[in-house]
């Protein structure tokens, strides 16, 4: 499949020029307008333009909607009772129709506390509305054909075979989110950028080499990707 559609997505609560995770997916993101042009792009910026978090009337909507089964936008738009439960919807659906659009998504995520930014979790939180991404003909998840390019950037060091490797609850969570929303592991990637507070923290004193290198391989496994994922 020739890849048309990009789903941009930053959660960094730091400003371009000042974030890493920023500058990573912009220069993926570069790549892909560079082959395609701009009419198959998105950017949402979640720190900035932040998603609305559930209120109470999603979760009973959304029941409703198990209890049917799989069903189309329009016959969810139709079970919706009340203006609560109309506006939890009209939050919803074209987020969920912008993810569907992608044949690449691409996130931005820096670690907070270990694991993803609020700002994602919301969107998160919204997007994963009962049956949004079964086909009701055939039962397979209208994901199997996306793409996923996950970026992440850690002021600290979590990566195999250190000390707080166990801390880190990002990677693991978006891997187990994404496939099971039906995203092929083979399609999900990962780039992390390490030690990104050295400068700045003194217990990572002495580590900006290393930083250097974290920074430098995921400048050049963002770059080998979107060559990848574009062609």
């Amino acid at each position: 499949m020739t890849t048309t559609t990009l789903l941009h997505l930053d959660s960094s609560a730091d400003l371009p020029g000042e974030s890493v995770s920023r500058d990573l997916t912009a220069r993926f993101a570069h790549a892909w307008r560079a082959r395609h042009g701009a009419s198959g792009y998105r950017y949402r910026d979640l720190a900035a333009d932040q998603v609305p978090l559930l209120g109470p009337a999603y979760a009973p909507l959304g029941r409703r909607v198990e209890r049917r089964g799989v069903l189309s936008p329009a016959e969810v738009s139709a079970l919706a009772e009340g203006p609560d439960e109309r506006r939890e919807w009209a939050l919803t659906q074209p987020l969920i129709a912008e993810l569907l659009a992608a044949d690449t998504v691409l996130l931005g995520v820096p670690m907070y506390n270990f694991t993803v930014p609020a700002a994602l979790k919301a969107w998160i939180d919204r997007v994963s509305f009962p049956g949004a991404y079964t086909d009701p003909a055939t039962g397979r998840s209208l994901l199997d054909g996306t793409r996923v390019v996950v970026v992440t950037a850690c002021g600290g060091g979590y990566g195999p075979g250190t000390p707080r490797e166990a801390f880190d609850f990002q990677t693991p969570y978006l891997r187990a989110y994404f496939t099971n929303l039906g995203v092929p592991d083979s399609a999900l990637h990962f780039v992390h950028a390490e030690l990104t507070r050295a400068d700045d923290i003194p217990a990572l004193a002495g580590l900006q080499p290393l930083a250097a290198a974290s920074l430098a391989a995921a400048r050049s496994a963002v770059a080998d990707l979107a060559a990848s994922l574009t062609g």
